[in-house]
């Protein structure tokens, strides 16, 4: 099943966050990592008394359930110190389950295709640069919905 993943981080050195978080997806079972982009640099969404934000997305083959991929997502941000303190608020690691294949799901832990996604300059931008002709499922195409949402700050971190 082609996925993908949302990373972000904001605390305790984010690229290197974000870098570390990539190799842990590599080794999860029944995974191959496929692709990923470029890192981005993007103001945060929430409370504006944080830092900006380190993000990339990631391509990756699996045949692990969306349920037992999200329990390893959960995983890897608890392995990298991951606390919530508040909605939308700074984090050292943040993986979101953005698309599994053509499935939607809708229930108490998971809802993908990630709800969100159509105003995250942050995931769409990134996706887009990976996999540019992506259909979203019950969204429409990445081309769409990138033309539908404004940068926001968004900027590609160079050398990334």
């Amino acid at each position: 099943m082609r996925v993908f993943i949302g990373l972000g981080s904001n605390l305790a050195d984010p690229i290197e966050q974000v870098l570390t978080a990539v190799k842990a997806l590599q080794l999860l079972p029944d995974t191959n990592v496929i692709k990923s982009s470029s890192l981005y640099a993007s103001p945060p969404m929430g409370p504006q008394d944080q830092p900006d934000y380190t993000n990339a997305v990631v391509a990756l083959d699996t045949t692990l359930s969306a349920h037992n991929l999200l329990d390893q997502l959960q995983e890897i941000e608890l392995q990298h110190g991951r606390e919530r303190n508040r909605h939308w608020g700074e984090r050292t690691l943040d993986l979101d389950l953005l698309i599994y294949g053509d499935k939607i799901f809708n229930d108490e832990r998971l809802q993908v295709p990630h709800p969100g996604m159509p105003l995250r300059s942050f995931v769409l931008y990134p996706l887009q640069e990976i996999a540019p002709e992506l259909i979203i499922p019950g969204m429409g195409t990445i081309e769409q919905l990138c033309t539908q949402c404004p940068l926001d700050g968004l900027s590609r971190i160079e050398n990334s």
